[in-house]
Order: structure tokens, then sequence, then C-alpha cells
């Protein structure tokens, strides 16, 4: 059966090393015969969360940008991938602008079930990278039908092309054709 996967990216580059993960997933997913869409954070109107919990009881928020669209679609996602470049050894502002956002989604009927993380980082530390790992899974907790996956970390990429010969993007294009 066909899944439908979104994909976030979430690096203020659209052409960055973290799209590119993004775009070898895609290509992976969709030869298996999925369905599967990348929506690029940079190309959208987003702003910060008020924290007005209106969207607690309305399961929409009330800031008039794209992010309402973003959520139905995740909503009836079956896997949500989040690609981000890895800044100060955290998730990028705008990885964490938007999962602030995504509080409409909590006790909601959402379909996703499973998550994945690919990430771009310049420092070669593996160890240093579970602080990413750490603030997804924060917000997987909230989601209780919702579990993490697997992660891909592309390692020692600085400048916008030297991911180009990565082995991550092999990781990324084989992890996204067993969806």
């Amino acid at each position: 059966m066909s899944k439908k996967v979104l994909i976030i990216a979430t690096s203020p580059r659209r052409n960055g090393n973290s799209a590119k993960l993004a775009l070898e997933f895609e290509k992976g997913v969709k030869e298996n015969g999925n369905d599967c869409e990348i929506m690029y954070l940079c190309e959208k109107n987003l702003n910060f969360c008020k924290g007005c919990f209106a969207c607690i009881t309305s399961h929409k928020c009330i800031i008039n940008d794209d992010m309402n669209e973003i959520l139905e679609k995740m909503k009836i996602s079956d896997v949500i991938v989040f690609a981000t470049p890895v800044y100060y050894y955290e998730m990028s502002g705008q990885m964490k602008t938007f999962i602030d956002r995504t509080n409409p989604l909590f006790q909601s009927n959402y379909a996703f079930r499973d998550v994945y993380l690919l990430m771009s980082a310049a420092d070669t530390d593996e160890k240093l990278m579970q602080r990413v790992i750490n603030g997804l899974e924060g917000w997987i907790e909230c989601f209780s039908k919702t579990d993490l996956k697997r992660v891909i970390k592309a390692l020692g990429v600085t400048g916008i092309n030297d991911i180009n010969n990565h082995q991550s993007l092999k990781e990324a294009y084989n992890l996204g054709k067993s969806i």
C-alpha cells in the first residue's frame, strides 16, 4: 500500500546540504511507488507562535500565514521527514519555529506514525548532533502514536556543494526507498 510522505525542509538555503538530503530521500520514496512532497520553509510565510492556545480547541492557528496549509498536509501524511542544517549544535531556528507552530495537531486525528530526521553539519563530532535529536524527540513525545524511526547525519559539510559526493546522500536515497 502506497504511503504519503511529507518532507519539511527547514534550511534558509533552498539548495543547501540538508535540502539535497531531502531531494535524495524524496527520489527513493517516489521510486518505491509512494507519494512524496517537499515543503521548503524558506518559501513559506511563517510567524512565531503567540502562545495563545486558541488552537487547542479549534485545531487551527489564528495567525494568518502559511502554517494552516502545512498542518493540513501533515495531518494526512503517513510519514513526516524533517531536513535541517545544524546551527550551534541544534536544529535550525526555522525548524524550531515550525515545531512550535504544530500545536494545532496536538490531540487531533493525525495520520503520521513515522518521523525521520535528515541533518547536515559542518562539525564531524557525532556526539554533538544528539542535541538536535533530543529537540525533535521532545516534539515526538507529544504525539503518542509517533516514533522517530531513523536519523541520517551528513557531518563535515559546510559549503553548499560539500555534500555532493557524501555517503549520506546514498543513505538518504536508500532510506527513502525503504519506506
